[in-house]
């Protein structure tokens, strides 16, 4: 049984409907250390028997065996192993990669096999010292003569350890020289037991060998035997291929982005810009919203909610129709989330006192709604004392030219109001009896200012204020509930469950007040907001995408003979695919850190500006918004590469490594 045959293989290629025969039923056998010469004039068919015998035609008729074992009707996956691990090639025009030093040229075809690194690179420089190249292996093919790129085209050729050389022209671009080396090298790999296959239209090439096959018109006319084959040594196969890993594809494309490094970085930048602009905007939609909630829950505590008795225009004049008691705050205890809930008392107009200088505001019970709040300065109001907000205890210290508010506390002040219950009432009256010059009573009580607190109203403890209209003959009913959420996110919850309970009249029983459901719907607004400016900013994504797309299929141009060199040696489609996609990985990737790079320096800069201002970082970048970044930057990229890395991958090796000869 021959090592490899030929049965009857017939080649065609159609213009049209015009059939035109290339091989017309070629039959030949070869034998392990073997070296043939496929001779004849140019358009015999020499060139395409190759590529069949090579793997890289598989439109034939007829049998190609390996060892007994047929070829025909193989899958695309069974041709791509027949190419790594029992075919080298040697062109006529080199076709070493020009990105590439001539050591890792030599590596592109070791790193198809399970050698370690180490093992391979020590395997690339024993044939580049062999081919007489030691010297040479940091340069650049055009570093090299015609002469030392065919030599490394040999050791690339034998660095899977095939079984089958094949060379087209080996010797076409070469002086006499290098030409003699050349088939030296070729003879000395015959006798190692390997099938050598020489493509030539040169007699004295041919003569060289050990058989001369003949080729015209399709059919051999001749095959003669020059010389007996020695004995060839048999050295067993001792390097096993694999396919190309995915991490061997990502530094291929590395290398390749470092090789274009001035255009892919014009690429990057512009895929940056949109990255920027997104991620400032949304940076800025975080800064507004968090000062927006800071300067609110200064205030108030989000998870605070009020409630006040649902009764009509009319009623509001009625104590015992907006009185809130504590069959309420048991009715509201019952609600899920809750705890905390208290009556409580909203005064109205209140006015504070001190050397004769006045300041107005409302004051109310210590409730839910400021618990959240921190004291500054002196302690929690008890009995008549109060608590003085810190809004209100810097007014009163400037009117009263004391430096530091802080001092107010332990001091005596005067709060003074009015009858609550008896101006309703007058208000009432005055709306229908014009003229009226009644006036309700007004309230004066000496209280010591306890501690001033860092935000929210000025308050004092419900029995204490309960006191104080006792004492002045008022009559006194809580005004409204508060509460607190037992969490955050249960806020809305809570007051929706609220806003449900029902009066005696099947009415809404109650008006709720939540400042968390507030900040909920400003943050879905501002949110809202920055993504909408985000999305505008964006458009500029799209942009970069169409930047990516048009540079590789640009790149697929300038690399489809090293597409071809790649099949020829076993890679894959999808090995192909991945050059590419990995190549637009690190545009995407470098894309984004180059955008958020600028992002966090436009951040530090703005927030510099403003600072001052309000104390307040303006502009904040998440580590969500920079996941963001990176992830949509890449996304976007490997969209943009799908196309050209499809069509990359479905290049006809042929064609690809005819290109430019």
């Amino acid at each position: 049984m021959a090592f490899l045959e030929l049965q009857n293989i017939k080649k065609s290629y159609f213009l049209g409907k015009e059939e035109f025969s290339v091989l017309k039923g070629i039959s030949l056998q070869f034998e392990r250390g073997e070296f043939v010469s496929i001779l004849g004039e140019s358009g015999g068919g020499k060139s395409t028997l190759m590529n069949i015998i090579g793997g890289l035609d598989h439109q034939y008729s007829g049998e190609v065996l390996i060892n007994g074992q047929a070829l025909s009707n193989a899958h695309e996956k069974t041709f791509d192993e027949y190419r790594r691990q029992t075919i080298g090639f040697i062109f006529q025009s080199f076709n070493l990669i020009s990105h590439l030093t001539i050591l890792e040229n030599v590596l592109v075809s070791l790193k198809m096999t399970k050698l370690s690194a180490s093992e391979q690179k020590k395997e690339a420089l024993a044939l580049l010292k062999r081919v007489g190249l030691a010297d040479h292996v940091k340069k650049y093919p055009n570093q090299l003569s015609g002469g030392q790129k065919q030599r490394v085209a040999i050791a690339r050729a034998l660095a899977s350890d095939p079984q089958i050389i094949i060379a087209d022209e080996p010797t076409g671009a070469l002086d006499s020289q290098n030409t003699h080396e050349v088939l030296q090298i070729l003879n000395e790999i015959a006798q190692e037991g390997k099938l050598v296959i020489t493509v030539t239209h040169s007699q004295e090439v041919a003569d060289y060998g050990t058989r001369i096959v003949h080729l015209a018109d399709g059919v051999i006319d001749s095959d003669q035997t020059l010389r007996p084959v020695e004995a060839p040594i048999n050295k067993p196969q001792v390097i096993t291929a694999k396919a190309l890993s995915y991490g061997t594809s990502v530094k291929m494309a590395w290398e390749h982005i470092r090789y274009n490094l001035k255009r892919n970085l014009l690429i990057i930048l512009g895929g940056s810009i949109g990255i920027f602009a997104v991620i400032l905007f949304l940076g800025l939609g975080n800064g507004i919203k968090g000062y927006m909630n800071q300067q609110i829950t200064s205030l108030v505590n989000p998870k605070a909610i009020t409630l006040n008795k649902n009764v009509s225009d009319e009623n509001q004049a009625n104590p015992a129709k907006i009185a809130v008691t504590n069959s309420d705050v048991q009715r509201i205890k019952a609600v899920k989330h809750t705890k905390n809930v208290r009556l409580a008392y909203l005064l109205s107009q209140a006015s504070f006192k001190y050397q004769n200088k006045t300041v107005v505001n409302n004051l109310m019970t210590w409730n839910a709604s400021l618990s959240g709040q921190k004291i500054i300065a002196g302690h929690q109001a008890i009995g008549k004392q109060i608590l003085l907000s810190k809004a209100d205890a810097k007014k009163l210290a400037k009117k009263v030219k004391i430096t530091n508010y802080r001092n107010l506390v332990n001091k005596t002040i005067t709060l003074q109001f009015t009858d609550p219950v008896a101006a309703a009432k007058l208000q009432a009256t005055q709306s229908q009896v014009v003229g009226t010059t009644q006036k309700p009573k007004t309230v004066k009580v000496q209280v010591k200012v306890a501690g001033i607190l860092d935000g929210g109203a000025t308050s004092m403890a419900y029995a204490g204020l309960k006191q104080v209209f006792k004492a002045a003959n008022i009559s006194f009913n809580a005004n409204f509930v508060a509460l607190s959420v037992d969490s955050l996110k249960n806020v809305n919850q809570t007051s929706k469950a609220l806003k449900q309970l029902k009066n005696s009249k099947g009415q809404k029983a109650y008006t709720v007040n939540s400042v968390g459901s507030i900040l909920d719907n400003i943050n879905t607004y501002v949110s809202l907001a920055a993504n909408i400016l985000a999305g505008i900013a964006g458009i500029s994504l799209l942009v970069s995408a169409i930047m990516i797309i048009v540079v590789l299929y640009i790149s697929v141009s300038e690399r489809t003979k090293e597409i071809g060199i790649l099949r020829a040696l076993g890679a894959r489609r999808k090995d192909i695919r991945r050059l590419f996609t990995a190549e637009a990985f690190f545009i995407g990737l470098f894309s984004a850190i180059l955008g958020l790079l600028g992002a966090y320096l436009v951040q530090w800069g703005l927030n510099l500006a403003v600072h001052s201002m309000i104390k307040y970082n303006v502009a904040q970048i998440s580590v969500g918004n920079v996941l963001f970044a990176v992830i949509i930057s890449i996304i976007i990229s490997l969209l943009a590469a799908l196309a050209p890395a499809h069509v990359a991958a479905r290049l006809d090796p042929i064609d690809s490594l005819s290109v430019g000869d």
